[in-house]
């Protein structure tokens, strides 16, 4: 199999952009092994609809470049789709099939998002996909910010598995989630892996991806009654616009990647009176950069002191590294309330590997508990494990038994923290490893844990491991000017909306307290 999936499939493709209104032109580029293909464009929400298809389209093979996953692929446009006016914003999943092939390599998929062309609609909410992940982790064309580079393009095909994937055949409830949820510690998380080796998928396809999360809120949301708009990432800083008018904007499930103006435009938006709902952990934690008109993104991580070109000049405060990191002087928790910093992992590796996957509540007379009949140290997201992956939090101290933030980290001032739920950042030291080793970029020390430690402190000393070795996981909501930002701080809430009555209330009580009345 070709490294990194890149062109397993027959027929491969990408829109040329990633957001549209209505009436705009979406062009395809596509290579194809095959001398035809068709396309279908389905809308995916609560179901599934067809909107549009082309049958025996010309397929031509094209040479892919060396340096594809960080400067696109350079394919000509194959054909092209102009959006109806009356299809409602959305996620878009397109579907290319060869024709006459069968199994596996036969069909690929990839995506667009249509905005709303009115944005003061109806929308309880607009939810912003975390389209910045997706390009982070997509080692399509040989190499990902996950493998070493520091430049990753929007112009090329995601991996198989990030935008639609099956349940597993041994197991029809388990459909590639990278939180472990077994009875017993599964540190390596093998289960995971023969999932993966079974179906063909790639490793980074359970880290990022509509598939994983945001496909989970978009279906729950719809059967509960509440209408959403869409965007993507980039749209806050090329289409500031799309937050007008909107009551609520939601972030969901892995939204880890955020440039400068994205910060700008939500913090203004909450300023002047807009509210942000965060069912996302690991949110905002990497600055990025975009270049050429947004179609490359540029983070160099843990190497921006070293070598990012903005280091040391007048654009420091773009640095491409965490953004709590001094060098930017702007920690994440200034906008979100919460930071992966004091968070960590959940339920991964030997991060917190018998944890209850759930919240205890500590105020339960808060709005956003309302109709749930919980009470004071009752588990939100039992047998759900909405606790799990990555999450966010924040330094606490207690009074009265009740955790209050310190502020030592830049939490903001009215910052009320609703639950709690312990969680690790993982340890990686010449003798020892907390890491699933299968599943790591790398196995190498310094692990997370040391690494923020020399990010925020300056060194990994002992003293300053100390300060960050035992997260927790934080729900949590505070104000900023006119509006509300409400923050669950775990990646994998949305996985209690199949089935968890409280998640599902919990859920609803924010998006329609926050949001428009509809």
């Amino acid at each position: 199999m070709p490294k990194h999936y890149t062109r397993w499939p027959i027929v491969e493709g990408y829109a040329e952009r990633q957001s549209y209104l209505p009436g705009e032109e979406v062009h395809f580029h596509c290579a194809s092994r095959a001398a035809t293909f068709s396309a279908e464009v389905t809308r995916v929400g609560q179901t599934r609809q067809t909107l549009w298809r082309r049958t025996s389209i010309a397929g031509h093979d094209h040479a892919t470049p060396d340096d594809a996953y960080a400067a696109g692929c350079r394919w000509p446009v194959t054909f092209s789709l102009q959006i109806p006016t009356d299809w409602p914003s959305g996620y878009y999943e397109v579907t290319l099939r060869a024709d006459g092939a069968i199994g596996e390599e036969a069909a690929a998929q990839a995506f667009f998002v249509v905005r709303s062309s009115q944005p003061q609609s109806n929308a309880h909410a607009i939810l912003v996909l975390a389209t910045n992940t997706y390009n982070a982790y997509n080692q399509w064309g040989g190499a990902s910010l996950y493998s070493g580079a520091t430049r990753v393009s929007f112009a090329r095909p995601l991996e198989r598995g990030y935008l639609n994937r099956p349940a597993a055949p041994f197991d029809t409830n388990y459909d590639g989630r990278i939180a472990s949820t077994s009875s017993t510690p599964d540190p390596e998380h093998l289960q995971l892996q023969t999932y993966q080796a079974v179906n063909n998928y790639p490793l980074w396809c359970a880290s990022a991806g509509w598939h994983n999360w945001e496909r989970r809120f978009v279906r729950w949301a719809e059967r509960a009654g509440l209408q959403l708009d869409y965007a993507i990432n980039s749209d806050l800083e090329f289409h500031p616009e799309v937050l007008d008018g909107a009551p609520l904007m939601l972030s969901v499930g892995h939204d880890e990647y955020w440039s400068w103006a994205m910060r700008d435009r939500v913090d203004d938006f909450v300023e002047s009176g807009g509210n942000w709902a965060i069912f996302s952990g690991n949110t905002c934690f990497w600055q990025v950069r975009y270049e050429d008109e947004g179609r490359t993104m540029v983070c160099y991580k843990g190497r921006a002191r070293a070598e990012d070109p903005v280091m040391g000049g007048a654009q420091q405060s773009l640095l491409s590294t965490m953004w709590s990191s001094p060098l930017i002087g702007r920690p994440e928790n200034l906008s979100t309330g919460l930071s992966f910093s004091r968070g960590g992992y959940a339920r991964i590796g030997r991060g917190v590997p018998r944890g209850s996957g759930a919240y205890t509540v500590y105020q339960p007379d808060h709005w956003a508990f309302a109709d749930t009949e919980l009470r004071y140290g009752d588990l939100l997201g039992l047998g759900s494990y909405i606790v799990a992956y990555e999450v966010d939090g924040c330094e606490f101290t207690l009074r009265n038994g009740l955790p209050i933030p310190t502020h030592a980290d830049s939490t903001p001032d009215d910052l009320t923290i609703l639950a709690t739920s312990p969680a690790r950042l993982l340890s990686v030291t010449p003798t020892y490893s907390e890491v699933p080793s299968a599943l790591w970029a790398s196995t190498e020390p310094p692990g997370d844990l040391e690494g923020m430690a020399i990010g925020l402190f300056g060194d990994h000393s002992a003293e300053n491991v100390a300060r960050l070795a035992h997260g927790n996981a934080v729900m949590a909501s505070f104000t900023r000017g006119k509006g509300t930002v409400f923050n669950a701080g775990s990646a994998d809430w949305a996985y209690g909306l199949d089935a968890d009555r409280l998640v599902q209330r919990v859920t609803e009580n924010v998006v329609r307290k926050l949001g428009a009345s509809g």
